[in-house]
Order: C-alpha cells, then structure tokens, then sequence
C-alpha cells in the first residue's frame, strides 16, 4: 500500500517516525512518501520536504511568510496527485493539515487524521470541517474523546506516543554521561527554550537569569535539533552554562528541576517526573490575538490533562527575572516535589500506557485493507 505522510515540527517529526517503524511491521511492502524531518528519513521512504523549511510561529509569523506558505500547500496537493497514495495521514500541524485534508477529501483520498489540532483550544466551529474532511481521526489526550463526541464525531483514542518513546528507552549512565558533556558533580536544571529561532530568542534570555541566583546549580541548555549550537551561544555566557543537543531525554533523565517553554515538551519533562516551571513568551500582537481566541484556562499539556494546576505557569507578562526565581524556588523545596511527584503518576495513567503508535499504524493499515 502507500502512504503519504505530512508532519510539520520536531514532535511531528517524532511520532511520524515511530507511526512509520509500526506501519512497516503490519505493511512489510509499504511505500511511503512523506514530509517531516531527519528521525522519519531514517525510516526510509522518500523524504519530499523538511519542516525546518517550514517553522513559522505565531499568527505575525505566519503572515509575513504567507506567499511562502501557500507554494508549500500548492505543491504538497501536487505530490500527492502525482503519488496518488491510497491514504494520506496528516500529523498535527492543523494551520497546513487541514487545508490538505479538504482538498484531499474533494479529490476522493482517504484521510486520517493523527494528533488532533486543539480545536479544544480555539475555533471550536472546526470541528464541522473536520468531520466533513477527516474520514478517522486518532487523537491522543484522553479529554479529546469526549469533546469531539460532543459535536457526534467519533474518534479513536489511543493513548500517548510520547510514553513509548521515553519508557522503552535505554537508562543513561549519569556518570559517563556528566563526564562526556563537562557537567560537573552539582544537581542540573534543565533549560529547555523550545525548538524555533523566534521562542528561543525570546525565552532563554530570561532562563539564563537564573544562573547567577542559583550559583548550586548547574544550568544546561537543551538544544533542539532544529537549531545549532552556534545560534545558541550568543546567549549564553562563556562557561557557567552547558549546552547538550539531540540529548534531550538523556539530560531530563538525570536533571532535578527545569525551566520548560510550552509545548510538548512540558509533557516530556512531566513523564520523566522533573519538578519544572513552564514559561511562554510570544510577539505582543500575537499574544493579543491568541488571549481572545483561545478559550483555556491553562496552556501547559499538564494541567489541561488534569484539569487543574499541577506545574506554575508564567505566560506573557507573567514571565518575568522575579516571578521566575520565585517558582524556581519553589521547585527546590521537598514538599512541592513530592506532591508533584504523585501528580505525574497520577497524569501517567491518564495518558493511557504504552503502544499509541502500533494501535495507529493497525487502524490506519487496516482502514485500507
């Protein structure tokens, strides 16, 4: 059979490699053609675009690149005639998906649909045009179930992937790993900025404040793999800060607290059970519009599982050098993290255990069979 894929974002990249790896097992004769990153290229197929061609953030963002944008969705619609897949699964990234998923439906192609946009979130009327261009929709946040049945729309909840990934993953040794990276023997806090050049710049400048208040501790700077080190290093200071890249799940695996960006990484941090604060800072025009579109009363991955403040969050102008150092303060303290030990657990459960991936890869191969 073929599949055509199209992820947008390092996380994209991420489930769409191990959908891949569990859509090989149940298609030994899979033909994959797809958009994503370097972690599905190593699964083999052909790879047509990468998304860090494509990582535009915020609605400002988004419209000065706008041209650019819509030749994207143009040739993607051209590719897929031409490879003509007898499915096409989209990942995420709603604002290029679901334009894919309409026009896709019009021309006759089945579409699945893995990783709900946040209808949840904002524009909840997108429900009706999902309904209409998604034939199965695989969503993986327990509360998202119910709300699309809400709108008489059944979906397939099959748990998190991100479980998977960090369950069945090999234990780092902290020694060889302390010693290969120059860390030290002091307990790390983990700074994780985000993956785009836009969120980085604006929140690791803030993070790195922390560095001199915290003289115990020592700060690493989680790279994403979007970024290089270079890009890095105009911020930080010769030394007193260390940089580990591609390591993310190494360094969470070994650290005592960390300052997170939101996103998905918040659920990463939380299943490794590190106390964290998560901070979010965007351009001002885009934050105006996003306070009055977005209906949440959280923004963390989190607290919207829980439904209640599990982690602070320091949004906008929250997120200030003192409110920062208040929180961080807080993480250090025994009490707090072992409530916030027993409030990870509790969200581990919640996420429905292992296999979301393999679940998927079976409904969408057996969808087409």
């Amino acid at each position: 059979m073929k599949y055509y894929i199209v992820a947008g974002e390092a996380s994209g990249d991420l489930h769409g490699a191990n959908l891949m790896k569990e859509i090989k097992q149940q298609d030994p004769n899979a033909d994959i053609r797809f958009w994503g990153g370097d972690l599905m290229k190593a699964q083999g197929g052909t790879l047509v675009s990468h998304y860090k061609d494509r990582a535009f953030m915020g609605f400002v963002e988004v419209i000065l690149n706008l041209r650019k944008i819509l030749g994207f969705i143009k040739f993607c619609k051209q590719d897929i005639e031409a490879f003509n897949p007898d499915v096409i699964v989209l990942i995420d990234n709603s604002g290029f998906n679901l334009r894919i998923a309409k026009w896709a439906k019009e021309k006759g192609f089945r579409t699945n649909y893995y990783i709900s946009p946040q209808v949840w979130a904002s524009r909840a009327s997108r429900v009706q045009a999902i309904k209409r261009d998604v034939d199965q929709m695989f969503v993986i946040l327990p509360f998202e179930k119910e709300f699309y049945k809400k709108y008489d729309y059944e979906v397939e909840f099959v748990g998190h992937p991100l479980i998977d990934g960090i369950v069945d993953r090999v234990q780092v040794d902290e020694e060889s790993f302390r010693k290969e990276h120059n860390l030290g023997e002091k307990e790390i806090i983990a700074l994780l900025p985000g993956s785009r050049k836009q969120e980085i710049t604006k929140m690791l400048d803030t993070m790195l404040k922390m560095v001199d208040k915290f003289p115990n501790f020592q700060f690493v700077v989680a790279g994403a793999p979007s970024q290089t080190e270079s890009f890095y290093q105009q911020f930080m200071s010769e030394g007193k800060v260390k940089f580990v890249q591609h390591k993310t799940y190494d360094l969470l695996s070994i650290s005592h607290a960390a300052l997170v960006t939101s996103g998905t990484a918040t659920l990463e941090t939380a299943l490794f059970k590190v106390p964290q604060v998560v901070c979010y800072k965007g351009s001002w025009l885009s934050y105006q519009i996003a306070k009055r579109i977005i209906t949440l009363e959280y923004i963390s991955l989190v607290n919207l599982i829980m439904d209640r403040e599990v982690v602070a969050e320091l949004i906008q102008n929250d997120f200030t050098e003192t409110k920062l150092e208040q929180e961080l303060q807080l993480l250090l303290q025994k009490e707090k993290r072992e409530q916030l030990f027993l409030d990870y657990f509790d969200l581990e459960q919640k996420l429905g255990g292992k296999g979301a991936s393999e679940k998927t890869a079976k409904l969408i191969v057996n969808g087409i069979t």
